[in-house]
């Protein structure tokens, strides 16, 4: 079976040939098509890493959240200011007790979904500080592209939703949840798991923003009492609607962690 779909990709590549002497990846249509499928995820593992890698970006603190919150909510206002204090922090000197290099080059960014709503406001948070940022966008059909407050050249705009999580975490030393509906539940669910069953080995607080929110979202306590968590799995995240404790809780984390390269497990 496998030989005969074997020759007749080799077939259908042969054909193609003959009537057009560009190569498979130059022609849009085939690599646009389900043969090229592993080839677009690959790229959309390999060109983020090229991007940020290549300005010495390793160290993001992300900013998950609702797309449909008005940037006049409090959540969104909240979000923004957070934004802009780290931002603050991270593009000050370490002679003045900011996270900046000591080059004076910024290490930590804030790093978003890069739409509307809690991701413009910590986009623009970031960019109020005159800081870099980052927006990892998704192709979506009810969802306008990249916000305008990413940094130029840090916008980078996904297919795959599995490769836009991947880049996400990878680089990820903190991660602050804001609420949401279904795809912020999504995304945080997934890193609590990744957390849980070890598949991220590095210590990574989860912060969720506005604690009525999430308390009413989740009921927590049921969870324990079924047994479907440990009442130990609480403590992969920390409430909180105060934004000087975010602050705090960020700058205390980042400031005495080691510049290494990122690893997977």
């Amino acid at each position: 079976m496998q030989t005969l779909i074997a020759q007749e990709v080799s077939h259908k590549l042969m054909s193609r040939r003959q009537n057009d002497l560009n190569p498979p990846w130059n022609d849009p249509e085939w690599m646009g098509g389900r043969d090229a499928r592993a080839i677009r995820i690959l790229t959309e593992f390999l060109a983020p890493q090229s991007i940020l890698f290549d300005k010495g970006i390793r160290d993001t603190v992300v900013f998950f959240g609702s797309a449909r919150t008005d940037l006049e909510h409090a959540d969104t206002i909240a979000a923004r200011e957070i934004a802009k204090r780290l931002s603050i922090w991270a593009t000050t000197s370490p002679d003045e007790g900011g996270g900046a290099r000591e080059d004076g080059s910024q290490r930590f960014l804030v790093c978003t979904g890069g739409g509307p709503g809690i991701m413009a406001a910590s986009n623009l948070g970031a960019a109020d500080a005159e800081a870099d940022n980052i927006g990892l966008g998704i192709e979506l059909p009810f969802e306008p592209s990249l916000n305008e407050w990413i940094s130029e050249g840090l916008g980078i705009q996904f297919k795959y939703f599995a490769m836009r999580k991947f880049w996400f975490v990878y680089p990820a030393k903190a991660i602050i949840v804001f609420p949401g509906g279904f795809g912020t539940m999504d995304e945080l669910f997934e890193v609590l798991t990744l957390i849980q069953t070890g598949k991220v080995s590095k210590h990574l607080p989860i912060i969720l923003w506005n604690e009525d929110y999430w308390r009413r979202m989740v009921n927590w306590e049921m969870l324990i009492d079924e047994g479907m968590i440990d009442a130990e799995d609480l403590e992969l995240m920390t409430f909180s609607s105060d934004i000087d404790e975010v602050e705090n809780l960020l700058i205390n984390h980042l400031q005495d962690l080691p510049e290494i390269e990122p690893r997977a497990p």
